[in-house]
């Protein structure tokens, strides 16, 4: 079970549709409050452990907050140095 912001929902939907079809439960928050749980049509609770159904009743009833996934990093920069240029700047400023 993973939980997800509203705007990273919206950012993110078709790759936590694809996590949610592999039968990923995941609960949509808004402002730290679960305001939605997406699942398979087939998973309903009789699928869930004892652990799993205990923290989805802790979630909707507000008595626990779910963290949310971390942002995606910033992305890669597509400016490229060949191999060897941090070391050669490096050693230009310690006038090695």
């Amino acid at each position: 079970m993973i939980a997800i912001g509203v705007r990273e929902l919206k950012a993110h939907l078709s790759r936590v549709l694809r996590d949610v079809q592999r039968g990923e439960v995941v609960l949509v928050t808004d402002r730290g409050r679960v305001v939605a749980e997406l699942r398979r049509p087939d998973g309903n609770a009789a699928n869930l452990s004892a652990e799993d159904r205990a923290y989805a009743k802790l979630v909707a009833t507000g008595a626990l907050r779910v963290a949310e996934r971390r942002a995606e990093p910033y992305p890669q920069s597509p400016v490229k140095l060949p191999d060897g240029t941090a070391q050669a700047l490096i050693d230009a400023i310690r006038e090695e």
